[in-house]
């Protein structure tokens, strides 16, 4: 399946300054394929190694970091002639491998030409405690799940890809439906790559629910496994109250909906380990929407978003034909369709996310963002239901801010705000000319 993130690693393969390679993301978001991927398409050949329970390399870097010891291991264990410039070497879930982080450090003083990739799940590697983080020493990139351009590209739907990326709202018109029809399909699916094969393969919605729930759990066993004993059932207390936290009428995170009596020292250590695996979102309030908005973020009053819609939607055990058919939702659609929004302009460059909230009032936006220079106020609505109330408020108390909605209706210009359709959230900030 196609990632946007190739055009990344190729990038990194012909930097001048290049560094080894640390490939960060959650679990599942498909770090090893896209990895492994890059290497047939960009290299003559490809020397893989799996650390994870692995024998043969457990103590490849114990003795020292010699580099020719080491290349010459690494091309013994996976049968590849090590050549600089024309063998990509991968090594997945390095966290296992004791010093293994701190080897890329030498990899980059004493044996730059070489092309080294590695990959790790968030928690094991963010979050690693046997060692330091080689800083300065590596370049980094995070994978998040699939967006739904990518969803579109992996249906074989290029041409409407390529229709969102050129901003063709005329034509996009008037194959809305078509839009419209694989973005209740996404918000089923979600973004992560296996839950979508699955979904092209099978079109079954009962076994690509199987999957998410065997990723959810794998998520539950990491926490188990890398999180101190007195933290991990915090974690999960946090973790599992994120769809009822969503479910409330202005989103925010309440500690006393986790646990009764709950005060933010109880959970603050639970929420970052959360944040630092790449498992949520956190959209902290700002109290002006001005420029920077990071000097007026309230980081006491927040919200929380899942990393992927389908999880939230397999968590919450949500029945499929609800995220399928429309205006079928009813009250979750709302907090549903924010976690979508929120999941896709993570996904943009140059994007800084928080929500506004007016001090003493019920007045609130659901996304304020800083997009280079421009802060835009963002209102998200599931359906075709235009009616900004809010927004328009704002907008007459804030006229120097622009103002966006995004719901299923098409894209169209107004004096104060514009409307982009959802399917078309992530695209409109990517190819908008400020």
């Amino acid at each position: 399946m196609e990632r946007e993130i190739m055009k990344d690693l190729l990038k990194w393969r012909e930097r001048n300054d290049r560094k080894p390679l640390i490939l960060l993301g959650a679990r599942q978001v498909g770090k090893t394929y896209i990895l492994k991927e890059f290497g047939k398409r960009h290299y003559e050949q490809t020397a893989y190694i799996n650390c994870d329970d692995n024998e043969m390399v457990k103590d490849l870097f114990l003795p020292d970091y010699d580099i020719r010891r080491i290349l010459l291991a690494i091309g013994s264990i996976t049968g590849v002639s090590i050549q600089p410039g024309k063998t990509l070497i991968i090594l997945d879930e390095i966290q296992e491998l004791k010093r293994g982080l701190n080897a890329l450090k030498y990899f980059c003083e004493n044996a730059p030409e070489y092309h080294v990739a590695v990959a790790g799940s968030l928690l094991g590697i963010t979050l690693h405690q046997r060692e330091s983080f080689p800083v300065g020493k590596v370049n980094t990139m995070n994978i998040r799940p699939m967006t739904y351009e990518e969803f579109l590209l992996a249906k074989g739907q290029k041409q409407m890809y390529e229709m969102l990326k050129n901003r063709q709202w005329d034509v996009i018109a008037g194959t809305r439906s078509l839009y419209v029809q694989s973005l209740r399909e996404y918000y089923f699916t979600g973004g992560m790559p296996e839950a979508v094969k699955k979904h092209l393969e099978t079109n079954d919605t009962v076994q690509v629910r199987e999957i998410q729930k065997e990723i959810l759990l794998a998520y539950d066993k990491d926490i188990s496994k890398h999180a101190p004993t007195n933290e991990a059932i915090r974690i999960n207390q946090v973790w599992k109250s994120i769809p009822s936290q969503l479910a409330k009428d202005n989103r925010k995170f309440i500690y006393g909906a986790v646990r009764k009596g709950a005060r933010a020292k109880d959970f603050e250590i639970a929420i970052q380990w959360l944040l630092d695996a790449g498992l949520v979102y956190k959209i902290d309030r700002v109290s002006k929407p001005d420029m920077p908005l990071g000097c007026y973020a309230d980081y006491s009053s927040f919200k929380l978003y899942m990393l992927d819609c389908g999880l939230l939607g397999a968590m919450n055990d949500m029945p499929p034909s609800l995220m399928l058919l429309p205006n079928k939702m009813a009250e979750s659609k709302g907090s549903f369709t924010e976690n979508f929004v929120c999941s896709q302009l993570h996904n943009c460059r140059n994007l800084s996310v928080f929500y506004y909230s007016k001090e003493n009032s019920t007045q609130e936006v659901d996304f304020v963002v800083q997009h280079d220079t421009d802060i835009v106020a963002v209102e998200v609505k599931s359906e075709e239901n235009l009616q900004s109330k809010s927004l328009k408020a704002f907008h007459c108390e804030n006229l120097e801010v622009r103002c966006l909605r995004t719901s299923m209706a098409d894209y169209r210009q107004e004096d104060w705000m514009v409307n982009v359709p959802l399917y078309a959230i992530k695209s409109y900030w990517e190819t908008t000319k400020k």
